[in-house]
């Protein structure tokens, strides 16, 4: 796809956003069958359904600005994920592999908000005004997640780690 203007570029970050939402939503059940932590196991749940929410959000943007919803292949997310699968079958110790969990589980985070906010400032510009609280949404969900996951590994699981 050759991106000449913000619009398209909007909509191949849209896509990309997409992509990673979907992959996110089929890997996170590893992670939860992974974790020996109840809290994280938990974690991970809330997070796979908030998931699924925000997936059907991503939909309504693309209707709001008149596109089929579609992925776009996102290598980003793709490695984050795959370093994770390598991270699960390197680590032997339940602990270790828990705050191993929650360290790959924020990367993904982190990429997500940087995500969000970008398609939240361009949706602003662009004048899409009724996909802005979707965005909106995702962002502050991926926000709350990935302080959720800060606070279980500092105040428990990476201690328990160490």
């Amino acid at each position: 796809m050759s991106i000449s203007n913000l619009s398209e570029l909007f909509e191949h970050t849209l896509q990309d956003v997409y992509f990673a939402e979907n992959h996110i939503n089929k890997n996170l059940p590893t992670m939860i069958e992974k974790s020996s932590s109840t809290a994280l196991k938990s974690l991970f749940k809330d997070h796979h359904a908030e998931t699924k929410t925000q997936i059907e959000r991503l939909k309504k943007v693309f209707e709001v600005i008149g596109k089929k919803p579609s992925g776009e292949e996102c290598p980003a997310i793709e490695g984050i994920v795959k370093e994770a699968e390598e991270l699960i079958e390197e680590i032997d110790d339940k602990e270790t592999l828990d705050a191993a969990l929650i360290a790959a589980a924020q990367a993904v985070e982190h990429y997500e908000i940087t995500r969000y906010g970008t398609l939240l400032t361009w949706a602003k510009l662009l004048g899409h005004d009724d996909a802005i609280s979707l965005l909106r949404d995702n962002m502050e969900e991926e926000k709350s997640a990935d302080a959720k996951l800060s606070r279980l590994a500092e105040d428990k699981l990476n201690k328990k780690a160490a």
